[in-house]
C-alpha cells in the first residue's frame, strides 16, 4: 500500500506515462522487468495498480506489471528452486513471461 501511495502522491504523471504509456512500444516489457524485483500477493498489488491506472497507464501495461510481480518475482524463483531444477524454472519463466507480454500487448491493443 505504501508503494501505491508513493506512486499516487509523488511520482510525476508525465514520467509514468512516458515510461508506460501507449506511445512507448517497449512499455509492457519495461513494466514486466520493473515488476520482477518486487514481491507481493495479488491483493497487495491493488493499491499500486490503482495508482498507476489513475496516472494514465493503459490497462494492458498495468496488468502485465501486476502479473510480473506475482508470478515472476525473484523471491518466487527462490521458492521454486527448492522444488524445481533450473532448466524447468527457465522454461516456467519463459512461458509465463511470454503469456504476460501477450496479455499486456493484447489488452493495450483491444482496449485503446
Amino acid at each position: 500500500m505504501a508503494i501505491g501511495a508513493l506512486i499516487h502522491g509523488f511520482v510525476p504523471t508525465d514520467l509514468v506515462v512516458s515510461v508506460g504509456g501507449r506511445e512507448n512500444p517497449l512499455a509492457v516489457p519495461a513494466l514486466v522487468i520493473l515488476g520482477i524485483p518486487l514481491y507481493s500477493h495479488a491483493a497487495g498489488t491493488i493499491p499500486m495498480i490503482e495508482a498507476l491506472l489513475a496516472k494514465g497507464l493503459p490497462v494492458g501495461s498495468v496488468l502485465a506489471f501486476m502479473m510480473a510481480i506475482t508470478a515472476l518475482s525473484i523471491p518466487e524463483m527462490v521458492i521454486l528452486r527448492r522444488v524445481m531444477k533450473p532448466r524447468l524454472i527457465a522454461a516456467f519463466v519463459s512461458i509465463v513471461g511470454a503469456g504476460i507480454l501477450l496479455v499486456g500487448y493484447g489488452f493495450n491493443l483491444f482496449l485503446s
